[in-house]
């Protein structure tokens, strides 16, 4: 039986163009996939050259399907605090912080990073669910709060790998080297108003451009392209690669709002200390750390030949003796570890380093063997550099 043509899945207006569409369909990308409901190109080379790229040179990729909650009015800080366990007031404006947004039940509904644009104005850069309507709910249970909620019109497209500062700053002069991991700044370029943040989902060196006006998205894209030129800039998709390298989860393939921040080792995003009316999902993370947590999503390596590219769907994994008890989410192969490498849901008492495990993959059975996370960067110095 002939597979299905997926190029026939139909197209229509629900699903949207980014503001750089036009623009990366010059440089003839490999495909697409939907992102918070808009078309996002998931490469232009393969795998590999991609990577390459990303560590060697710089790389520019469109992001704006990352679409921005703006939560904005007089009672702003105090909704978004509603939303995140981790605590705000130790977020300056003009800086960042990679947060969860979370249910009561201590589920992540998302994990964006989140700017804090003036004292009661904070984007949340989303991945792919639909916190923007979560929030418009919930305002719903704080009638009293003088709040806005909406999508801000913005775009942003990342600048990533080693010569990324090269390309910066070629942009917009050399006072930006002077940004700080995880610090944003407004400028312009070539009269195009940007925001720039210290910010990147590679854990490379790298920053994110924040388009202002819409309008202008192949102009900038083109800008960036003809700019990088001397730093062999290459126009990419997002590297599936170095993020499992660097132990960067992606929401809805790694973890749902099934899961929670204990179970997902990012306990760094909660602090205990806020009040229970000040965060709605405080009073249950504390419960679930008092309880201890009864599954873990853990690193590891598998055997074999190497990957053809990232799974297509989630494998199961099984002990030795063959008791089915979780399942790997992302793994793809590291040219550079020369390893094939993953993550993988297990109960708490086998998450632990050297444990075996059988893995039904689309490409076979494999041996795997829970390794620590991150692969590559343990102590995280490379994007700070």
């Amino acid at each position: 039986m002939a597979e299905f043509d997926m190029g026939l899945v139909q197209r229509g207006a629900r699903n949207r163009r980014t503001p750089y569409y036009e623009a990366t369909q010059r440089y003839s990308p490999k495909g697409f996939t939907v992102y918070n409901h808009m078309y996002f190109p998931i490469r232009f080379d393969t795998f590999e050259a991609e990577f390459e790229a990303l560590l060697n040179d710089v790389t520019i990729w469109d992001v704006s399907v990352e679409r921005c909650l703006e939560i904005s009015g007089p009672d702003g800080a105090r909704f978004a605090q509603l939303l995140t366990p981790r605590d705000l007031s130790k977020c300056a404006v003009g800086q960042a912080k990679y947060v969860l947004i979370c249910d009561r039940d201590g589920g992540i509904v998302n994990d964006p990073v989140l700017t804090r644009m003036d004292e009661n104005t904070f984007w949340f850069a989303l991945a792919s669910s639909d916190a923007l309507l979560f929030a418009r709910g919930l305002r719903n249970a704080y009638p009293d709060l003088d709040v806005t909620i909406r999508e801000a019109d913005v775009a942003p497209l990342q600048v990533q790998g080693p010569k990324s500062k090269d390309l910066i700053r070629a942009l917009v002069g050399d006072s930006i080297l002077d940004l700080r991991y995880y610090w944003w700044r407004r400028a312009e370029i070539r009269g195009i108003p940007v925001v720039i943040t210290r910010t990147g989902w590679t854990s490379e060196v790298g920053y994110e451009i924040y388009l202002l006006d819409t309008s202008r998205g192949t102009d900038l894209w083109e800008t960036l392209m003809e700019v990088g030129a001397p730093f062999n800039v290459r126009p990419t998709g997002p590297s599936d690669i170095r993020r499992i390298e660097g132990a960067i989860f992606n929401w809805g393939a790694d973890m749902t709002y099934q899961n929670n921040a204990f179970e997902m080792g990012l306990d760094r995003l909660v602090d205990e200390g806020l009040d229970d009316d000040a965060c709605i999902s405080i009073a249950a993370l504390r419960r679930i750390k008092a309880a201890g947590v009864a599954r873990r999503i853990v690193g590891v390596e598998l055997g074999g030949a190497p990957f053809p590219g990232l799974n297509n769907t989630k494998w199961p994994a099984s002990t030795v003796a063959g008791d089915h008890v979780g399942k790997v989410t992302s793994a793809i192969h590291s040219p550079r570890l020369m390893k094939n490498i993953g993550y993988c849901w297990l109960p708490a008492e086998l998450a632990r380093t050297g444990t075996d495990l059988h893995v039904a993959t689309e490409w076979g059975d494999r041996m795997a063997t829970v390794v620590p996370m991150p692969f590559v960067d343990p102590e995280k110095r490379i994007p700070v550099s």
